[in-house]
């Protein structure tokens, strides 16, 4: 039990915990859209093109929140106009816009004099320093996102599923991408400080892909995503607490352990699955012999 309590008397944890519980469950919500819609690769993008906007904002005295939401946000929303006004994939607007924005957040931090600590920490995360004003920005957006997916929750699933339709039944679809991808912004935004730009695409990818494996039922993945974006989150903070590893590095690892088992043993692609087979093909069989 004391494994349980021990780490509850410090308020640092007690942050750390609301923290990661917070960035679990919003990850595993935007990132349900990301992974049916394919573009994993967006999420380490945005990450990587969110870290000059924290450069700015340590230069300038500003919550680093502000910052970095202001640069992923619009990145973000750059990638959307660049892949629609110069019809080009959107996989090649991202490689291009992501590199030149971390590319400038490297030569801001290489023009700021000594080792800075603030600033290394973001490239790893460190969730167990987080403060009490920080927590209360994360939540403030934490908010904002899930309010924003509940209101336009129909739009976006049709716009995930069958994009032409939705355009075709009337909904703004190119008003909705930009949405989407504001929303897929601000979820890094959220999560930098519990993983770092580092690690941050695994929370925003890993859980909905477990998710995957488990059911094909758009509202059963999202709530399974939960499950398993919290839980790891939360089994992963508390071990890297005992452990003294990091927290970030720590959660990633549980969440793609918990893939990987899932993966192995699951209904759709492991032992299930193969259990299944045999009783169906017996099934099959005798099903057809009975025809006859």
């Amino acid at each position: 039990m004391d494994l349980l309590l021990e780490p509850l008397g410090y308020g640092f944890f007690i942050r750390a915990l609301v923290a990661s519980t917070l960035v679990g469950a919003v990850c595993a919500i935007v990132g349900t859209y990301v992974v049916l819609r394919g573009i994993a690769f967006i999420g380490d993008a945005i990450s990587h093109a969110a870290f000059p906007g924290i450069v700015i904002a340590y230069l300038l005295g500003l919550p680093f929140y502000l910052g970095a939401g202001v640069a992923a946000v619009g990145t973000a929303l750059a990638i959307g106009v660049v892949t629609r006004r110069a019809r080009i994939r959107q996989d090649t607007a991202i490689g291009v816009l992501f590199a030149g924005m971390f590319a400038l957040g490297v030569f801001l931090f290489s023009r700021i004099q000594g080792y800075v600590a603030d600033l290394f920490s973001f490239l790893f995360g460190n969730v167990l320093a987080i403060s009490s004003q920080d927590l209360l920005g994360l939540t403030i957006l934490s908010v904002a996102v899930v309010a924003t997916v509940l209101v336009l929750w129909k739009e976006l699933l049709y716009a995930t599923f069958d994009p032409l339709g939705a355009g075709a039944s009337g909904f703004r679809t190119e008003w909705l991408e930009y949405v989407f991808l504001a929303l897929v912004a601000l979820t890094i935004v959220i999560s930098l400080q519990a993983v770092g730009i580092i690690l941050v695409v695994a929370m925003l990818v890993t859980p909905a892909a477990t998710a995957q494996l488990l059911t094909v039922r758009f509202g059963r993945m999202m709530t399974t995503a939960i499950v398993v974006g919290t839980t790891a989150a939360v089994t992963g903070l508390y071990a890297s607490y005992w452990l003294d590893v990091a927290s970030g590095a720590t959660i990633v690892l549980v969440e793609t352990g918990i893939f990987l088992v899932v993966l192995a043993l699951g209904p759709r692609t492991g032992l299930l699955a193969w259990m299944r087979r045999p009783s169906s093909a017996l099934a099959s069989s005798a099903s057809s012999k009975s025809r006859r």
